[in-house]
C-alpha cells in the first residue's frame, strides 16, 4: 500500500463532520492539560492581562495556556460577543497581527455563531473601510491604538456596532479618550469580564449545535496583487476538510515508520505569518489546535532566530522568502571567515550530494558525518535544535535552497494551494519528499490539466502541462458578494480554475510552473515562466532579490536587488573599494561587471529566448513597507515596475 492509499484508509475521531467550534471544544477538552498556547513577555501591552485573566510573561520569555485554560477564555469571550448583540450569521472583523489573543478571538466569534472576516495589520485606512465595509461587518476587534484609529478614520462609511481593542489603550495614544468616553468600544479583557458573568454552559452548547459545518465560518481577501480584493467565502467544512487533509498526510499514521517525524499531541509549532492570510490559519491555526499541538507566538519575523531558540519548535510554516533570508543569514554567519566560508560551501556540497544519492556509500556517509559535525548541527542549533521539518507555501520556492536544507537535515516539504481551496491541494509527504514538487494532491482533491493556454506541452518530467483545475470538499464555492466572478471561477463541469500553469507528472507529484496572468509573453509569441528564472537566485550570495520582465518586448530581463553584504564581502576579498551609498554602489562598473558573471552561470541553465539579456540593479529592497511586497511577502510587480519604470524604458529603448 502506498502512501496515497494509506491516507484514505487511516481513521481519526478528527475526521468526524463537525464544524470548526466542535471541534476545538472536543479537542480542548480531550487535551485539557495540554500546553495549547504559549505567549511573549515585553511585545504587547495585553488587555487579557491587565485584567487578571491570564498571567503576565517575563520579557524576553514566554509563559503557557494550557488547553483548558484556553477554552476556558474562548467561551468567555463567545458569552462576551452575544452580550454586545453578535446574531448568528454576524460578520466580525479581526485586524490584529498573529498572536495568542487572535486565536482566542477567532473561535470565541466562530463559537458565538459569527462569522470571521480578517484584515492584515498593515492595511491602510482605505484598505480598512474596503475589508470592513465589503462584508457590512457588525463589529472589529483591533490590537492596538494605532489601529483603532485607522478605524475610526473611515467608521462614518461603515456600520460597526462595537469595537473591540486587544490590547490595553495608553495616554498619549490619542485614543485613550475614545475608549473612555464612548459605550460601544471595550478591551478584550473588559469583554471577557462582561461574558464571564454571562456565561452560560447550555446556552453555549447550543450556539455550537445550531451551526451546520456548511455554514460560512469566513471571509478571507485576496491580496490584490491581480485585482481588486475579494472575499473569498470559506465554509466550516471547507477548513475542516482541510484539516482532515492535511492531517492524513502528517499523522503518525499506523503505515508510517515509528522514526518519521508527525503532526502529533505535543508538537510544538512556532507562529508568525500573518492569521489573515488562509495558510498559516489552516496550517499553524486550525490544523495544530485540532491535533493537540502547542502554538507559540513569535515577535516577529525579525526575532525569529530569538523565539526559536526560546521555542524549540518541531515543526513550523513559512513562506519561501522566509527561507531564503534565514538561509543567508546562516551563511553570513559562516563566512566570516575564508577557512569558514569554504568548510560552509563544502558541507552544502556533500548535504547534497547525500540527499540526492540513492544509496550513499561509505565515503559519502563519513562526509555527511563530518559536514553534520562542524556545520550541519551549528545551523539544527540556530532553529532551536528540534525542528523535525518546515512546511513552505504561498508561493514558489527555489528547488537549489530546498535541497540544501535537505542537505543539512531540515527537510523543507513544499506544498501549494489558494486561498479559495482553504488552502491546501498538494504537498510533500514527510515519508516521500521529492525536492523541485509541490507534492501530490491531499486526499479527496482532485485535480485535471486544462492545457488552453499552454498548448500541448509535455514537461521535464514527462507530464501534462497547462492550468490546474480541481475539485474537493475544501473548494470555495465563490466571492462575496460577487456573483460573476464566483461563477467564471468554475468550468462548466464545476471545476475551479486556479490559474496556475503546472505540470502534473506521472508519479502523481505537481510541479508548479507560473501563475497563468504572470506568465510573460514575448513579442516573438514565446511564452517565458518567471518564478524559474527568479528562483535561480535564491540561495545567491550576491543576490537578494529577482523580478523577471518582458512581456510583449523582445526579450527577457531582469531588476535586481543586491545582496549589499555579500557585495561588501567580495569587494573586501577582492582589496576593491565601493563607494559608500547603496545608490552609486549599484551604478559601479565593477559591481555590474560580477553580477553580470553571475547572470551568465544562470542563463546557462534555460533556453536562449528565456535567458536575462540585459538586467539593472535597484539600490531599495523589496518590502511590505514600500509597497512592494504583500503582507505574505509576494512581489507586488505592478507597484515595482510602477517604481522603476524609468530603468525598465531604458532597458527597453
Amino acid at each position: 500500500m502506498d502512501f496515497t492509499e494509506a491516507e484514505g484508509s487511516f481513521e481519526h475521531e478528527l475526521f468526524d463532520r463537525t464544524t470548526l467550534s466542535q471541534q476545538f471544544d472536543r479537542s480542548a477538552t480531550t487535551h485539557a492539560d495540554r500546553v495549547a498556547q504559549r505567549y511573549k513577555g515585553g511585545v504587547y501591552d495585553r488587555s487579557l492581562v491587565a485584567s487578571g485573566c491570564i498571567p503576565a510573561a517575563e520579557p524576553n520569555s514566554y509563559s503557557d495556556l494550557t488547553y483548558a485554560e484556553m477554552h476556558s477564555i474562548v467561551k468567555h469571550l463567545a458569552a462576551g460577543f452575544r452580550e454586545l448583540g453578535l446574531e448568528t450569521g454576524d460578520r466580525v472583523g479581526l485586524f490584529s497581527d498573529t498572536r495568542a489573543e487572535w486565536a482566542h478571538t477567532d473561535f470565541g466569534v466562530l463559537a458565538a455563531g459569527g462569522v470571521v472576516t480578517t484584515v492584515y495589520k498593515s492595511s491602510s485606512e482605505r484598505q480598512v473601510e474596503h475589508l470592513l465595509g465589503d462584508p457590512d461587518a457588525r463589529g472589529v476587534v483591533v490590537e492596538n491604538a494605532d489601529c483603532l484609529k485607522r478605524v475610526l478614520a473611515v467608521e462614518d462609511d461603515l456600520d460597526l456596532e462595537y469595537i473591540v481593542v486587544i490590547d490595553t489603550i495608553p495616554d498619549g495614544s490619542g485614543m485613550a479618550g475614545a475608549l473612555r468616553d464612548r459605550d460601544d468600544i471595550y478591551t478584550l479583557g473588559e469583554l471577557h469580564a462582561m461574558g464571564e458573568d454571562a456565561y452560560d454552559e447550555g446556552a453555549y452548547q447550543s450556539w455550537l449545535d445550531e451551526r451546520d459545518p456548511d455554514d460560512l465560518a469566513s471571509l478571507i481577501y485576496t491580496s490584490g496583487t491581480t485585482g481588486k480584493p475579494k472575499g473569498v467565502k470559506l465554509s466550516h467544512w471547507n477548513f475542516r476538510s482541510n484539516v482532515n487533509q492535511a492531517y492524513r498526510r502528517f499523522a503518525p499514521r499506523p503505515d508510517k515508520d515509528p522514526s518519521l517525524p508527525a503532526i502529533e499531541p505535543g508538537t510544538k509549532t512556532i507562529s508568525f505569518l500573518p492569521l489573515a492570510h488562509v495558510f498559516e490559519r489552516m496550517a499553524g491555526h486550525f490544523l495544530m489546535f485540532s491535533a493537540g499541538a502547542t502554538v507559540a507566538y513569535a515577535e516577529s519575523p525579525d526575532t525569529l532566530r530569538d523565539d526559536f531558540q526560546l521555542v524549540r519548535p518541531n515543526v513550523a510554516s513559512s513562506v519561501p522568502r522566509v527561507y531564503e533570508k534565514l538561509y543567508d543569514a546562516i551563511r553570513e554567519q559562516a563566512s566570516e571567515s575564508p577557512l569558514k566560508k569554504k568548510i560552509f560551501n563544502w558541507a552544502v556540497d556533500v548535504g547534497q550530494e547525500y540527499h540526492t544519492t540513492e544509496n550513499p556509500g561509505t565515503v559519502v556517509n563519513l562526509k555527511r558525518s563530518l559536514a553534520d559535525k562542524l556545520v550541519f548541527q551549528k545551523v539544527k542549533d540556530g532553529v532551536g535544535g528540534d525542528v523535525d521539518f518546515f512546511i513552505s507555501g504561498g508561493g514558489s520556492l527555489s528547488a537549489e535552497l530546498c535541497a540544501m536544507y535537505h542537505g543539512m537535515g531540515i527537510p523543507i516539504l513544499e506544498g501549494y494551494g489558494l486561498t479559495e481551496t482553504s488552502p491546501v491541494i498538494s504537498v510533500n509527504p514527510i515519508d516521500k519528499p521529492t525536492v523541485g514538487t509541490i507534492g501530490p494532491p491531499v486526499y479527496e482533491m482532485e485535480v485535471k490539466i486544462d492545457d488552453t493556454i499552454a498548448g500541448d506541452v509535455t514537461g521535464e518530467a514527462g507530464g501534462k502541462v497547462g492550468e490546474l483545475l480541481v475539485k474537493g470538499p475544501n473548494v470555495s464555492d465563490g466571492y462575496w458578494n460577487l456573483p460573476e466572478e464566483s461563477e467564471y471561477a468554475f468550468d462548466a463541469a464545476g471545476w475551479f480554475r486556479t490559474g496556475d500553469i503546472v505540470e502534473l507528472r506521472p508519479d502523481g507529484y505537481i510541479t508548479f510552473r507560473e501563475r497563468a496572468k504572470q506568465l510573460i509573453v514575448l513579442s516573438t509569441g514565446k511564452n517565458v515562466a518567471p518564478a524559474p528564472i527568479e528562483d535561480a537566485f535564491a540561495a545567491n550570495e550576491l543576490i537578494e532579490q529577482c523580478m523577471v520582465l518582458g512581456d510583449g518586448k523582445k526579450f527577457i530581463s531582469a531588476l535586481f536587488v543586491p545582496n549589499f553584504d555579500g557585495l561588501q564581502s567580495w569587494a573586501d576579498a577582492n582589496n576593491i573599494d565601493l563607494p559608500a551609498s547603496k545608490r552609486a554602489i549599484v551604478r559601479d562598473d565593477r559591481v555590474l561587471d560580477r553580477i553580470q558573471t553571475e547572470i551568465d552561470a544562470a542563463n546557462e541553465q534555460f533556453e536562449s529566448y528565456e535567458q536575462i539579456k540585459q538586467f539593472r540593479l535597484v539600490p531599495e529592497e523589496f518590502s511590505e513597507e514600500n509597497d512592494m511586497l504583500t503582507p505574505t511577502m509576494k512581489k507586488k510587480r505592478r507597484n515595482i515596475l510602477d517604481r522603476y519604470a524609468d530603468e525598465v524604458e531604458i532597458i527597453y529603448e
